[in-house]
C-alpha cells in the first residue's frame, strides 16, 4: 500500500461546535457524519472550512457492511456523492451491523459482528461491493461493544488482518474502542495493535467515555481519559499515523477545553518522534473455545483450518478519485491494494449469508423487540445493551423532533412515555419515522391527557405525516390483523 496522505490532528465537526471549530488554532482537518449533511446544501461553517483548504472526511454510520444483506446501492451512492461534494480523499465506515431485513428491524446503533468465518466472508463480500461503488478509497473502523458473540473463531487481530488481506481496505483504528473492549470483553489492546497490519492504517479516532458498574460506555460525551491517551501512545510507538481525530458528540465543553484536548493529542503524536512500524509478529494462536455457559468475552475460540477461503490476495477497492478541492494538493493518496486475479475471492455463499442473517436477527430481536436472548450470550450484558439502545433511541428522536418533549411537558415525561412505547414498538425505518410512529401511538390512546397538548401533538403529526391520526378502532383492527397473521 502507498502511504496515506498526511492529515494531521483534527476534530469531528458537529453543528453545536461549528463556531468553536472555526476558531481552533492549528486544526488540520475535520470529519463529518455523512448522513448529517446534504451535498447541495452544506452548512455555511463547513463551506468556509473547505474554502480555506481544511480537509473534510465523510464518516458513514448507516451502511451496516457487517450485516447479512448486501449494501444498499442508494446508501452507497449517497456516501459517494458526499465524498465528491467535499473533495474528500477517502470515506470511512464501521465493521458493524445496524439492521436486519427478516424481520425488518433497526438497531439505531453499531452492533458487533461475530468473528467467524461466515461473518468474515459476508463482510469481505460487502466491502468489495462498497469499494466498487465508491469514487474514493474506503477505510473501516473497529467498534466498541458491550458484549461478545458466543462461538467466535478468531481474535480481533486475526479478523482485521484477514479483512485487509482479502479486500485491501484501510483501517480506521479507534483507540477509545480498544479500551472499551478491554473493559467489556477482556481483550488486550496491545495484542490487537501487534497483530494488525499497521501499514493499512488510514487514521485514528480518540474519544471519551465513562465506566459504570464495571461496564465502559463509549459516550463521546466525556473528556478523553489518560488511559485512552496511553493507548494512542502505544499505537504511536508502533507507527506514525497519518491523522488523529478527536470525537465529541454530546455535552460539548467550552472551546478552551476542546483546544486543550487537541493539544494533549498533538503532544502524544509528536512525542513519539519518527517511529518505524514494529515488525509484525506471527499470528498468535487463539485460545480454546470457552466451555458451555462461560460468560461471553472470556475466550476467542479456535481458529479453524477447514473451510478457510482459498486465496488471500488483496484488492483495489476504489473507483476513480475526484481531483478537486483540497484533494488536488493532497500528495499521496490512500490506495486499497493490488487487484486480485479474477475469481480469487468469490462472493460469499448464500448459505453463509443465511446463517449470519439468522444469528443477527435473533440477537437484534432480543435487543429491540423483547424476544428471548439467544443461547450463549451474556444475559446481563444484553440487558445493559437493551437499556442503552432504548435510551439512545429516545435521545435521538428528541433531537430529530425537538418539539415532542415540549408538547409532552418536558424531558422527563417525554422519556417516560417514549420508553414505554419503545418496549412494544421496535424501530423499523429510522428515527424520523420513529418520531411520527410515537406521536401516532400517543394520539390513538387519546394522549397526552391535557387537551391543549393533544391538539398541539395532533397538529404536529398532521403537518409531518400529511394525514389524520387513525382512530382507536383502526388501531384495534391493526392489532387483530397482526394476531391473525
Amino acid at each position: 500500500m502507498k502511504p496515506m496522505a498526511h492529515l494531521g490532528v483534527g476534530i469531528g465537526w458537529r453543528p453545536e461546535i461549528a463556531d468553536a471549530v472555526d476558531r481552533l488554532d492549528g486544526l488540520d482537518w475535520v470529519e463529518v457524519v455523512a448522513e448529517n449533511i446534504c451535498p447541495g446544501h452544506l452548512p455555511e461553517a463547513l463551506r468556509r472550512l473547505r474554502e480555506r483548504g481544511t480537509r473534510i472526511v465523510p464518516h458513514g454510520v448507516s451502511l451496516g457492511l457487517g450485516g447479512a444483506d448486501r449494501p444498499d446501492p442508494q446508501k452507497l451512492a449517497e456516501l459517494g456523492e458526499r465524498a465528491v461534494a467535499l473533495g474528500a480523499p477517502l470515506v470511512t465506515e464501521h465493521i458493524a451491523f445496524v439492521r436486519t431485513s427478516s424481520p425488518v428491524l433497526e438497531a439505531g446503533h453499531l452492533l458487533p459482528v461475530p468473528r467467524t468465518r461466515d461473518a468474515l466472508d459476508v463482510l469481505c463480500a460487502n466491502v468489495r461491493i462498497a469499494q466498487d461503488a465508491l469514487p474514493v478509497p474506503l477505510a473501516l473502523e473497529n467498534i466498541a461493544a458491550l458484549f461478545s458473540w458466543p462461538g467466535e473463531e478468531m481474535t480481533e487481530g486475526q479478523f482485521l488482518t484477514e479483512l485487509v488481506e482479502r479486500t485491501g481496505v484501510r483501517l480506521l483504528i479507534d483507540v477509545a474502542n480498544l479500551h472499551t473492549n478491554r473493559v467489556n470483553r477482556g481483550e488486550d489492546p496491545a495484542a490487537v495493535l501487534d497483530a494488525i497490519p499497521l501499514e493499512a492504517l488510514a487514521y485514528v479516532h480518540v474519544a471519551g467515555g465513562v465506566e459504570r458498574d464495571g461496564v465502559w460506555h463509549d459516550t463521546h460525551a466525556h473528556p478523553v481519559p489518560p488511559v485512552v491517551l496511553d493507548l494512542l501512545a502505544e499505537l504511536r510507538s508502533r507507527v506514525e499515523p497519518a491523522g488523529v481525530l478527536l470525537e465529541r458528540d454530546d455535552d460539548f465543553p467550552p472551546e478552551a477545553e476542546l483546544a486543550g484536548e487537541l493539544a494533549a493529542i498533538r503532544e502524544v503524536v509528536t512525542a513519539g518522534g519518527t517511529a518505524a512500524a514494529r515488525p509484525k509478529p506471527s499470528a498468535p494462536k487463539a485460545a480454546p473455545l470457552p466451555e458451555a455457559g462461560a460468560p461471553a468475552g472470556t475466550g476467542t475460540g479456535a481458529h479453524p483450518e477447514a473451510g478457510a477461503p482459498a486465496g488471500t490476495g488483496t484488492r483495489r477497492g476504489a473507483g476513480t478519485q475526484p481531483k478537486t478541492g483540497p484533494e488536488a494538493q493532497a500528495g499521496a493518496q490512500p490506495e486499497a491494494g493490488a487487484q486480485p486475479e479474477a475469481g480469487a475471492q468469490p462472493e460469499a455463499g448464500e448459505g453463509a449469508r443465511t446463517r449470519v442473517a439468522l444469528g443477527q436477527a435473533a440477537l437484534l430481536s432480543a435487543l429491540v423487540a423483547g424476544t428471548p436472548v439467544p443461547e450463549g450470550f451474556d444475559r446481563a450484558r444484553i440487558r445493559v445493551q437493551v437499556r442503552a439502545l432504548a435510551a439512545k433511541r429516545a435521545d435521538v428522536v428528541a433531537k430529530v423532533a425537538p418539539e415532542l418533549p415540549g408538547i409532552l411537558g418536558g424531558r422527563t415525561p417525554y422519556r417516560t412515555a417514549f420508553l414505554a412505547y419503545a418496549k412494544g414498538r421496535p424501530m423499523t425505518a429510522g428515527y424520523r419515522r420513529d418520531a411520527l410512529d410515537f406521536a401516532e401511538h400517543l394520539l390513538i390512546q387519546d394522549l397526552p391527557a391535557d387537551p391543549a397538548a393533544r391538539r398541539r401533538l395532533t397538529a404536529w403529526w398532521r403537518e409531518r405525516a400529511g394525514a389524520r391520526p387513525p382512530r382507536r378502532i383502526v388501531r384495534w383492527a391493526r392489532t387483530l390483523a397482526g394476531r391473525a397473521a
